[in-house]
C-alpha cells in the first residue's frame, strides 16, 4: 500500500478491530460489534464502513450482516490501542 493510501489513524483501529475480531471469533463484526468496542453512535460505524469500503481497504455486501472481509495485508494495519 503506497504513502497516499493509507488508512487515517482512526479508519485504522477500524481495521485493527475487525482483523482481531474477525480472527477471534472466526466470523466478521456486525456494525453493532463495533459501535459497543468504540462507544459510538450506529451512523457514526456505518459511515466509517462505507469509507472503507470506499477507499478499498473492505469489502461488504450491502443489507447483509457480518460480510465484512479486509483486502489488506495485515503488515499494513496497526495494533488495536
Amino acid at each position: 500500500m503506497d504513502a497516499s493510501n493509507q488508512p487515517t489513524a482512526k479508519q485504522g483501529q477500524y481495521l485493527a478491530f475487525i482483523y482481531y475480531y474477525t480472527k477471534l471469533n472466526r466470523q466478521p463484526p456486525a456494525e453493532s460489534d463495533m459501535q459497543r468496542y468504540f462507544r459510538t453512535s450506529p451512523p457514526t460505524v456505518h459511515n466509517m464502513v462505507v469509507k472503507l469500503c470506499e477507499r478499498g481497504f473492505i469489502s461488504r455486501e450491502p443489507g447483509r450482516s457480518r460480510t465484512i472481509r479486509l483486502l489488506v495485508d495485515r503488515d499494513s494495519i496497526p495494533d488495536l490501542d
